[in-house]
């Protein structure tokens, strides 16, 4: 079933803060558990497992920092639900050839920046989710590549701004921005970041 695609606008004084400081810790402690688990499923290359991360109707982008900062909407890649995704990862892995490479994500420390309200969200995908807002979080990654029979190289940097969800599955991402800094990238940006 094919719902209308998510977009969030993110605004820093339309967020509420988290007081409860166990609340808190424990929601950071899962964030950053989940970002582990996503940076592994990835550098793993198990790719078909990536979507599994989002909720259905997910939006997933890379952004250059500049784009992102000035509001422009170019992104490199802008996929607006799980089946897009699985498009993408199809694309990846039967039918786009390129060079083998590895990648490694590191990826630091979640950052709660505080709920934000789904009343924005269509009703079908607020039924979905199990609470009535959405968690705002940002977290800084590096991505190194490494060819066969070359020196591994530092592929992208930036930082994730994500708003997660809890679902009857547990939490899931309802976006991830993925907001690299430098404005020349390396060829082939094919995985996902």
């Amino acid at each position: 079933m094919s719902h209308a695609p998510i977009h969030i606008s993110f605004s820093i004084d339309k967020l509420q803060p988290i007081s409860d400081k166990l609340a808190l810790q424990d929601l950071q402690f899962e964030v950053n558990l989940l970002n582990a688990k996503y940076a592994r499923t990835l550098d793993d290359q198990r790719f078909n497992e990536w979507p599994d991360f989002f909720v259905e109707n997910a939006h997933y982008k890379i952004q250059a920092r500049e784009n992102y900062a000035r509001g422009l909407p170019l992104c490199l890649v802008d996929l607006e639900s799980q089946g897009m995704m699985k498009d993408r990862i199809y694309g990846v892995t039967q039918t786009i050839f390129h060079a083998p490479y590895y990648t490694r994500h590191l990826i630091g420390q979640v950052l709660i920046l505080g709920s934000q309200s789904t009343q924005y969200l269509n009703e079908t995908i607020r039924s979905s989710l199990e609470s009535p807002a959405l968690i705002v979080t940002s977290s800084n990654y590096c991505i190194f590549r490494t060819k066969p029979g070359q020196t591994s190289e530092v592929f992208n940097v930036g930082y994730y701004l994500d708003h997660w969800a809890h679902t009857q599955e547990g939490l899931k991402l309802v976006s991830r921005h993925c907001i690299y800094d430098s404005e020349m990238i390396l060829n082939s940006l094919i995985y996902p970041i």
